[in-house]
């Protein structure tokens, strides 16, 4: 079983007087849910979403978790509040570094594009991204659903507070997520002119500007708030061949807000915004080398060797790379929403209206060496998304308390593929014939994998097609059942439709559209229409009860699905090299989660401790999986049986003396296939002869030896989830005098570990990432005008890690990897006036 701990990260404490508003002991109510910021004392949002956990200082953070008004403590749901200033003083500027802060977050990106957000092990199959098939873990802004992962890689800009919800959502707003949510909320127009502004710089050429201005319009009446921000910085990554740096970061952001007082009873928000990434990336590269069940000649050191060729390193943390193909990470996102709340009767009628669109522009080698195997691998794709939402949610606290609502989604997606072999790919791919072998290996110079024109040039341009629409009406009621009791049962029903088009045309070097079997192995052309449509109905009911005012207890059961989706990616070939249609869809996940938690403050409310322990199991698992096929770069998805992570969970805070914050979150995630008999197998069980029926196949990582056609993984763990991870650190802040300005003098530390975890979907002994431990530290000066000085040390005692390990299409036995960021210093000022 397993248990969080929930609470969130320490910045500087509040003292008493700075605390959010006391709403669980009885002094001021908290404001209406989704009531404007600036309409709130500051001791009630303010000083809470600067301050990060503001229950240090004995005070409560509200959120809207549930579409109300509450405070985190009251709320029954394993969650995380995560606030601006800590957010800025920790350096987790885009979602990716929220996994150091907390540890059952889990987001692994080789580009934007292909990036996967996961919570407790599930969300997301791991590996290359397949448009057809929902996230598993929602990404909201400003109430607003995000449809690509690749949104959550934009930077944070004037961030109010972020919340991160764990387990099954879905009975109070939104898409249905199954996995978890995670709510970004920005800041809202001020009535009173404001400005805030910040400046970072470093090492690596590293520079980070960002600026946000409010104020009223027409008095009372009308109010805007306009932000932006820009990130640079040189590349990590030396390409030797290239002679340039990459992995670069090139980032700008603009957004404007415009809030409308119509009546006392009716405001709406106006949102738009506009982001462009353009860095010179994004590349893995040699990691290590494993041997497989091809023949000698056909593994990586003899096929280098026929070429005259050795990577610029062999220590993936010298940062060298040759790569031949120019990189590119291009992608704009924006879009524009209106926020509608109306007071009508004893509720509030919320209304979201939503545009978004997002163009992806890149260009991939996706051989990851320098040798032109496969120079070109690139999806440019276009989407548009319309969402629609209306929530009507009953205001006072009553027996009975409710939210209701129906949720509308519509999603385009067009994309332009394009996979291009070059003349070093026969030999990397395909077979060199029987033995006796010569001093090329070959067996004779005639035989394709010796003769460079058969795959040189063979080309593949995609068009894909793709509509995804979804519907639901939900609802969630709130039973008082007794002074201390809750009882709050949920209920969605859904309907998701998917319509799919894609068509592979491949032509060969000469461009003629005749192929041999051998090119058709690799690139086979392929033209299908998928469809899938389902209607389901999820439901929660979670029993909540308050010990003591400072001590609540929750237990949850919730049923839900992940819609079933369509292969955008190509599909397997059968034995001859066609297309298998049988595969074109896959069904929904079946979830059913079980979670108990207890949320306690004590010690004066100078400490809070929050656990959980849950057990998820998922039926028809999505994967992606593969056939075998040597030049398959993205393997196609498929219901993989059956799914179960467990777990207990740790947040906590605690506020000693005054000045001292300490906070300690851990995370043991208990992840595997409980059934998955026909999983693709690990690099060192592949690239031999193919099993036939009846034959055993022959041991791992022994050349020539038979493989399985298939694996039987049932028991193994997911990829991408460490048994154990950590985030912990502390702050102390002494009130000083600099030049006649009061503030306070403060150091501050967080530190994250991360178990060992496999980064293959079936686990091999050569894609393990090590377990890694990581520090930062910050020094700096705050004024009680609202200005901050702090220089910033991360990593500090630069710590050699992955991110995540892949391997060399054609099982060749390469293992490429993504080390993370070396050691990185700067400063940081920021203002508000």
């Amino acid at each position: 079983m397993s248990i969080t701990l929930a609470i969130l990260l320490a910045a500087p404490a509040a003292s008493p007087s700075e605390s959010v508003t006391q709403t669980a002991q009885g002094q001021s109510p908290a404001p209406a849910a989704d009531q404007d910021p600036a309409s709130v004392p500051e001791t009630e949002t303010g000083a809470a979403w600067r301050l990060g956990p503001a229950q240090q200082g004995g005070g409560d953070i509200v959120v809207t978790a549930r579409r109300r008004a509450e405070t985190v403590q009251s709320v029954p749901i394993a969650m995380s509040v995560i606030g601006g200033e800590a957010l800025a003083e920790t350096g987790a500027y885009n979602v990716n570094r929220l996994t150091q802060l907390q540890p059952t977050l889990q987001f692994y990106s080789t580009n934007p594009r292909n990036s996967a957000a996961n919570i407790r092990g599930l969300g997301a199959p791991f590996g290359l991204t397949n448009d057809g098939i929902e996230q598993g873990v929602g990404i909201y802004v400003d109430q607003v659903y995000y449809s690509r992962i690749a949104s959550a890689t934009f930077d944070f800009t004037d961030t109010e507070r972020i919340e991160i919800l764990r387990g099954p959502q879905g009975t109070l707003y939104g898409k249905n997520t199954t996995a978890g949510a995670i709510n970004i909320t920005t800041r809202r127009p001020s009535f009173d002119p404001e400005a805030r502004v910040e400046v970072s710089g470093g090492n690596y050429e590293f520079f980070q500007g960002k600026f946000s201005v409010s104020g009223p319009i027409v008095a009372d009446v009308v109010a805007a708030r306009i932000s932006g921000s820009i990130t640079t910085r040189r590349g990590t990554v030396y390409n030797t061949l290239q002679r340039e740096w990459q992995n670069s970061q090139d980032n700008v952001g603009l957004r404007g807000q415009m809030l409308f007082r119509a009546s006392p009873d009716l405001d709406v928000t106006l949102f738009a915004d506009y982001n462009r990434q353009n860095p010179n990336c994004c590349v893995q590269y040699y990691a290590r080398v494993g041997t497989t069940q091809r023949p000698v000649s056909r593994q990586f050191a003899d096929l280098s060797a026929a070429f005259g060729y050795a990577p610029p390193s062999t220590n993936a943390f010298d940062r060298l790379t040759d790569v031949d193909t120019d990189l590119r990470a291009e992608q704009e996102l924006g879009g524009a929403s209106a926020l509608a709340n109306w007071t009508l009767g004893s509720g509030t009628l919320t209304s979201v209206t939503a545009w978004r669109f997002w163009h992806w522009n890149p260009s991939n080698d996706r051989d990851f060496i320098g040798l032109p195997i496969t120079p070109v691998s690139a999806n440019p794709s276009q989407q548009s998304q319309f969402t629609q939402e209306i929530r009507y949610a009953s205001d006072t606290k009553g027996p009975v308390d409710y939210t209701v609502g129906a949720f509308y989604f519509y999603q385009t997606i067009d994309t332009q593929g394009l996979q291009s072999q070059g003349s070093a790919a026969s030999r990397f791919l395909l077979n060199p014939g029987n033995p006796p072998f010569g001093p090329n290996g070959c067996a004779t110079p005639t035989t394709a994998a010796c003769n460079p024109a058969v795959l040189n040039g063979l080309t593949s341009r995609n068009t894909i097609g793709f509509k995804n629409t979804s519907a639901a009406l939900f609802g969630k009621l709130t039973w008082q059942a007794a002074d201390r009791l809750e009882i709050a049962p949920g209920l969605r029903v859904n309907y998701d439709k998917k319509e799919g088009d894609y068509v592979a045309t491949v032509t060969n070097g000469s461009g003629s559209p005749v192929l041999t079997n051998d090119q058709r192995g690799v690139l086979a052309p392929q033209s299908y229409q998928p469809e899938f449509d389902n209607w389901n109905i999820s439901g929660d009911i979670t029993v909540s009860y308050d010990f003591t005012p400072d001590i609540h207890y929750y237990a949850t059961y919730a049923h839900s699905y992940k819609s079933g989706g369509i292969n955008l990616s190509g599909l397997p070939l059968d034995a001859a090299n066609n297309p298998i249609l049988a595969v074109q869809t896959i069904d929904p996940e079946t979830v059913n989660h079980f979670e108990l938690g207890l949320k306690t403050q004590f010690w004066d409310r100078r400490a809070t401790v929050n656990l959980a322990a849950f057990w998820t199991e998922i039926d028809d698992y999505q994967a992606t999986v593969n056939n075998q096929q040597v030049g398959v770069l993205r393997g196609y998805l498929a219901n993989a049986g059956k799914v179960r992570t467990r777990g207990i969970e740790v947040d906590s805070a605690f506020r000693p003396v005054s000045g001292l914050n300490l906070y300690i979150n851990g995370a043991y995630t208990d992840a595997k296939y409980v059934r998955f008999v026909d999983a693709p197998c690990p690099p060192e069980l592949s690239g031999g002869p193919a099993a036939a029926p009846g034959q055993r196949p022959g041991p791992a990582g022994v050349p020539g030896a038979i493989s399985p056609p298939s694996c039987d993984i049932s028991g193994q763990v997911l990829p991408g989830v460490s048994k154990w991870a950590f985030s912990y650190g502390a702050e102390y802040g002494i009130p000083t005098s600099i030049a006649g300005r009061e503030g306070q003098v403060y150091i501050g530390y967080d530190g994250s570990y991360r178990s060992r975890f496999s980064s293959n979907p079936s686990p091999s002994a050569y894609t393990w990432v090590d377990g890694y431990a990581l520090s930062n530290f910050r020094l700096g000066f705050k004024r009680d005008d609202g200005l901050n000085l702090f220089a910033w040390l991360r990593n500090a005692f630069d710590d050699d890690y992955y991110e995540l390990l892949a391997t060399q299409s054609g099982s060749t036995g390469l293992i490429v990897g993504q080390p993370g960021d070396p050691r990185t210093w700067g400063f940081t000022l920021s203002a508000a006036f």
